[in-house]
């Protein structure tokens, strides 16, 4: 059966070649069931988007849940192969509060999930898919990328301590120069330590990336993180790299992200329609070994993105006559012909048409046009 792209909205679209380009790179289709243990999303919910669940008992008496996430239910149901490496991308409904009309709401999300003993090759796929993903949706678009693991590695550096990581990392995704000064004075950390974390608040492409973190990679943690990094940038710059962005306003409430991590925008939509990154703060939360990164289209921002709008409901209104087996005949040749027809005795009130035609005996007979 063939399908008619004109009947399908923008989001729907999407959906079908995100699921080809997916399947193009040997990701297999995960299927998952609507619900899951309420205390699944209770004791991870900083890793979801709201932390608004709808719940229910079930006849077991046990409280469940409307499935809001799609990740932390593949992690929650998949066991750890060693040596092996699961790559999956799913199709799903997921039920949270929709930030276009800020209701409950089911929403279509699609994504992938790479889970395992992951390589620098399967970071740099997932990556590379998800600005696939996003100019498949859309050409203006754009992708930050940016890396926790070599930002917490220069701060471990700078001799800042976990109490205090956490408003750096505050000051550096809202890009507050300012902030970071002030901080720097009242710790009295070095002039040198001012202009590394300033370094942070600008947006560079990949070849200035590169170039300024390399001067303040110091350490052996700092030069590996450093390493995969740029090791990544590279890949992105040698396939293509107009839509890349480095950025890391991206990094704050990433709490469970520990590597390469990224958001994705079209222009036109003020909020991400692509989030993720290597989460293996997660699987260690949940007491899995392996390493995992991954990622998700928010398919309800595309909603109102490029919307067909159809200046009439249907093409032709055929008015039929007494023969029904005639009308039949012309209303199937109309179809046929790629016409959208709708049959009706009479003319409809508020519908939306562009031709009106009429059987009058035998023949058809134009009785009005719109065209």
């Amino acid at each position: 059966m063939i399908i008619d792209e004109a009947l399908l909205k923008y989001d729907e679209e999407s959906v079908f070649k995100l699921r080809s380009l997916y399947q193009r790179f040997g990701y297999s289709r995960y299927k998952m069931g609507k619900f899951e243990e309420y205390d699944l999303y209770v004791r991870n919910k900083d890793f979801l988007i709201s932390d608004s669940v709808i719940t229910f008992t079930d006849t077991n008496g046990r409280l469940r849940a409307l499935k809001p996430d799609v990740t932390l239910s593949i992690i929650n149901n998949c066991k750890d192969v060693a040596g092996q490496v699961q790559k999956v991308y799913y199709n799903e409904n997921v039920y949270r509060i929709s930030g276009s009309s800020h209701n409950y709401k089911e929403i279509m999300q699609t994504g992938l999930e790479c889970i395992g003993d992951i390589t620098l090759y399967d970071k740099c796929e997932v990556v590379l898919l998800a600005l696939l993903s996003l100019e498949i949706i859309d050409e203006n678009c754009i992708l930050e990328v940016s890396h926790i693991g070599f930002l917490k590695a220069v701060l471990d550096c700078l001799f800042v301590n976990d109490e205090h990581k956490k408003e750096v990392i505050e000051l550096i995704s809202s890009k507050n120069v300012d902030g970071i000064a002030e901080f720097c004075k009242n710790g009295a950390y070095s002039e040198n330590a001012e202009k590394v974390l300033k370094l942070f608040c600008n947006s560079y492409n990949i070849d200035e990336a590169v170039k300024e973190f390399s001067k303040i990679a110091e350490g052996e943690a700092a030069k590996n993180e450093f390493d995969e990094f740029s090791d990544i940038l590279s890949v992105l710059k040698n396939n293509g790299n107009k839509n890349i962005v480095i950025d890391f306003s991206s990094v704050n409430g990433m709490r469970y992200y520990s590597g390469i991590v990224f958001k994705g925008y079209i222009n036109g939509i003020p909020d991400s329609v692509c989030s993720g990154g290597q989460y293996d703060k997660l699987m260690r939360k949940m007491n899995r070994d392996a390493s995992a990164i991954g990622f998700a289209v928010y398919l309800d921002a595309l909603e109102r993105f490029k919307e067909k709008s159809d200046l009439y409901d249907v093409d032709t209104v055929l008015l039929c006559g007494e023969d029904i087996c005639l009308t039949f005949e012309y209303a199937k040749k109309l179809s046929a012909d790629g016409i959208s027809v709708r049959v009706c005795k009479s003319l409809p009130e508020n519908l939306r048409y562009r031709r009106v035609l009429r059987l009058f005996g035998k023949e058809l007979v134009t009785e009005n046009e719109n065209d």
